[in-house]
Formats: structure tokens, sequence, C-alpha cells
């Protein structure tokens, strides 16, 4: 056994390792060289009969210290270790092992059931009235459908996909390695059918044998009243094509909202500004607001003060769900004060402002703009 390498780097561990460390190096070193990861490479399975027989040893504390002792001749025949522990007939599968250390069961999966296929991501630009009223697109996109030559088979015209003989179907082989444990299985990808269970002697031209091919399709997506900015609709089914006859995945198409130049929306809500002059807001006045389903009458009373905020209900997003309900419009009225007043207009702002007035004398700002224009 002289040509065996140290255990403790075996497992690229210090000599003086807690039990932690041991473990954590073993399963890192497992999962390197486990065969499910290294189909068919012979040393990749020498490296994990190696790092078994390693592990073994120095996960047990009365191997260890024999280990630490006499070194390998610790488990020759005859050795200081005793009789070695070779034990012969035992039979061990790989996934139960890494169940152990909590690998999961991936090895064992069968991988010749029908899979569901792929979902797609998509985007779509719409304008800020189609979110707020709904609208109907148009989009393409390439997906890899069932082929139509071979109807998703992946054989020629004729002819047909035969189980394999290999592994019989399962997708999987079972493969027997001798190690410190005795007999092991570990089971692993068909190397003869790539884990499909099927072999195909004379492939489809058009698909070369895979039963799937990319295909550009155009699909019809009805945009709902009052989606907002990121959302996503899901259509079912028409996502890409399953494997081995598993079902269609789904397209999912995330919407974003152009901005508006005019209205800003916040929830159900949707908000605006809308300029008034200096003397709409002193004497009030009929006006128009634009709103999103067309021009609304509004009556500015007297004496409105700048910033003052007006609701006007029921203009709002409907709400996704009971598309009956909607929120409201939100206006700020901003008040545009003149920059270019005559000497007069000066003369007449000034009447209305005595800073030595009394109390008594003094009127609200508005009220004297007022009295004034109305003389």
């Amino acid at each position: 056994m002289a040509d065996k390498r140290d255990f403790y780097d075996v497992l690229g561990i210090k000599k003086g390792a807690s039990e932690s460390e041991i473990k954590k190096a073993y399963r890192q070193m497992a999962k390197k060289y486990h065969p499910d990861n290294n189909p068919g490479d012979k040393s990749a399975e020498e490296k994990m009969k190696e790092v078994n027989e390693a592990y073994e040893v120095l996960s047990d504390a009365n191997k260890r210290s024999n280990y630490d002792q006499f070194g390998h001749a610790a488990f020759e025949q005859g050795g200081a270790g005793g009789g070695g522990f070779y034990g012969g007939g035992m039979d061990f599968d790989m996934g139960d092992i890494f169940n152990m250390f909590g690998f999961g069961s991936g090895s064992t999966s069968r991988r010749n059931g029908p899979q569901r296929g792929s979902d797609i991501g998509v985007t779509i630009q719409i304008s800020f009235e189609e979110a707020i009223f709904g609208t109907t697109k148009e989009i393409s996109i390439n997906v890899t459908d069932k082929c139509d030559t071979c109807n998703g088979t992946g054989a020629k015209a004729g002819t047909h996909a035969e189980t394999c003989k290999r592994c019989n179907g399962t997708g999987q082989e079972r493969v027997v390695q001798q190690s410190i444990f005795g007999s092991m299985t570990s089971v692993r990808t068909c190397s003869a059918c790539g884990g499909t269970g099927k072999t195909i002697k004379d492939p489809c031209p058009t698909c070369k044998g895979k039963g799937r091919v990319k295909k550009a399709k155009k699909f019809e997506v009805n945009i709902p009243k009052g989606i907002d900015h990121g959302q996503t609709i899901r259509l079912s089914g028409k996502g890409e094509a399953g494997i081995n006859g598993g079902s269609y995945g789904d397209l999912m198409v995330t919407v974003y909202v152009q901005p508006d130049r005019y209205f800003v929306r916040k929830g159900m809500d949707i908000y605006c500004d809308v300029p008034i002059t200096f003397v709409q807001a002193a004497l009030g006045d009929e006006i128009t607001i634009k709103t999103i389903d067309g021009e609304q009458k509004y009556t500015i009373k007297p004496g409105t003060q700048p910033e003052t905020v007006a609701t006007i209900r029921g203009v709002g997003v409907p709400n996704l769900r009971n598309t009956a309900q909607r929120g409201n419009q939100i206006i700020t009225l901003k008040v545009k004060i003149p920059t270019d007043l005559t000497i007069r207009q000066k003369d007449i702002l000034k009447e209305f402002y005595n800073p030595n007035a009394s109390d008594v004398e003094k009127k609200g700002f508005w009220d004297k703009v007022k009295e004034k224009l109305e003389d």
C-alpha cells in the first residue's frame, strides 16, 4: 500500500482538522468527482474511490487514531489496526450515500419521463391611454416547438424510436464499483440514450433526432384595462414545447407603459397640473380640463389660492378585477403670475398692498383684486 496517497492530502485538509472540516471537505470532493457529474470518466471514478476511502478512515475516531499512528499499514491484513475494514458483499447506492450528507436524490430521478417546456419571457410597450382602456397587441417570437415532420418523435418518417437496450428505457444505468465499502452501485445518466430511455437509428432530417425545432410564432395578447407598468400577463401553453410528451411552458408578457406628457398615474388615480391665470384665480371662471375620457368643464371659485388641489371623480384608472370601478383625477391649479405688467397694472397692484394699514383696514389680497377689477 506504499503507493497510496496520504488521506489528509486526498481530502485537502490538515492533519489536525476538526470533524466538521473533514465532513465539509468530503462533501466538496464527493460533489466534484461524483459519477453523475463525470459520466464515463474513469479518472473521476478512481478519485471518488480514493475520497470515500479517506473519509471512511478520518471520520471514525478510532480508525483515524490508528491511521495517525501507523499510516496505511494500520489497515493491512495483520497490521496494527486489526483485520482491516474492507467488508465484502455490501451493496450501496450512491444516491443513498449522498442523501446522508444532504445532497438530495437527484441521481436516482427519472430523466426520461415527460418534462414541461420552458417558460418564455418577452416585453412589450404600450401607451398611457392603452394601459387605461386596454388594447390588443400582436407579438412575434422564436420558440422551440414540436417538429412537424416527425411529430416530435425525432425519428424519420416510417420509423420509430426504440427502447434503449442499455438502460431498458429507464434513462439511467447502474455502475458497480469496488470501494472501501465493498461493492458500491452508482446511478448515472445512460451514456447510450442520454437519459431519454430511447434510441433512434434513423433520425428525422428536420430536427436531427431531437423532436423539437425553432419556429417563428405570432400571438395575440389582450391587454386588460387598468394594467400598470411592469405587470406581467401569462399566456398558458404558449411557451416552449415539452420533452417526451411533456406539456408546453407559458409565455410571460411584461408590459412597459410609456409615460404621458400631461398625466401621471399613482395607483388608480391620475394626477395633472392645470394652469390658470392671475385674474381667473381672483375672480373665478369656468374652464375646460383635459381628462383621460376627454374634456370636462370645471368651475374655478373666486379667490382660489395657488396650488389648490381638486378632485374629478370617476375618471381615473379602471380596477383590473372590476373595470366598473375607477379612480379619480387629481388636479393641482397652478396660478401663473404675470411677468410683463404695464406701469398702470403695477400701480393698481400697489394700491392693494399698504403695509401701514390697520388690521381693520386690511383685507384679503384676492378680495382687493376682485373689488378693483369689478370697478
